[in-house]
């Protein structure tokens, strides 16, 4: 596993419970309102040892209730299973933030009860992901094959967009309403700029405009909220 950074304490990361989330380093998509280019990139800062995070995790046992893994694009690490069952091992429950390009790996986390809270990026409706997620080509049925998993209700999930001006407009969300009918649960959380942004120059969309696309989403999508 490559691991950039971890949070040692978050209360907002996993829903209802005490976690510490774990960055790990490299992604296969190149959204450009990004905020964490070093981690897409890779390229940056030490790297934690497995050993040190496990020593941590020991060391908060009944403290700590979660781990959440996120990036860059976890579901890349080729020995991320072998690390979840390790932490599984200490009694944690465990979430994954992914971008869904691997639907694969995240069935077999899933179906190996080695998962149980996943939060999904729709990083836009169907016809804008390629833009969204800055590749010229990019093969939707992926993501469609990873939404569809998740909504059968394997595992608890959340889908999530952050919403850019720049990007997004009142069509992209009138298609997701329909792509993501009856989803257990969907947020929507306005751009921030971080100060490590993959590319270009990019504005939040306004607390107006974010409240037209919630009612956009809450016909088809009732558990729809601003986060």
């Amino acid at each position: 596993m490559i691991i950039k950074g971890i949070q040692k304490l978050t209360l907002l990361d996993y829903p209802q419970k005490v976690a510490c989330t774990l960055f790990t380093a490299g992604c296969n998509f190149r959204c450009p309102f990004c905020h964490n280019a070093s981690l897409v990139k890779g390229d940056d800062g030490p790297i934690l040892s497995e050993e040190e995070i496990l020593k941590y995790l020991k060391l908060r046992q009944g403290i700590l209730d979660a781990v959440c893994i996120t990036g860059g694009e976890p579901t890349l690490q080729p020995d991320l299973k072998d690390f979840i069952i390790k932490v599984k091992a200490l009694g944690y429950s465990v979430k994954l933030d992914t971008n869904g390009y691997k639907p694969e790996v995240l069935k077999d986390l899933v179906n190996s009860s080695l998962i149980d809270y996943v939060a999904m990026d729709i990083k836009s409706s169907k016809e804008g992901y390629a833009r969204t997620a800055g590749l010229q080509n990019i093969d939707i049925s992926k993501i469609e094959e990873s939404v569809d998993f998740l909504m059968q209700g394997n595992v608890d999930y959340e889908f999530r967009t952050t919403v850019v001006e720049e990007l997004h407009d009142e069509n992209d969300f009138l298609a997701i309403s329909e792509w993501l009918k009856n989803a257990k649960k969907y947020y929507l959380q306005s751009f921030k700029d971080s100060g490590d942004i993959l590319g270009g120059t990019y504005t939040p969309c306004s607390g107006e405009k974010m409240e037209h696309f919630l009612k956009i989403l809450t016909k088809n999508i009732p558990k729809t909220e601003i986060r």
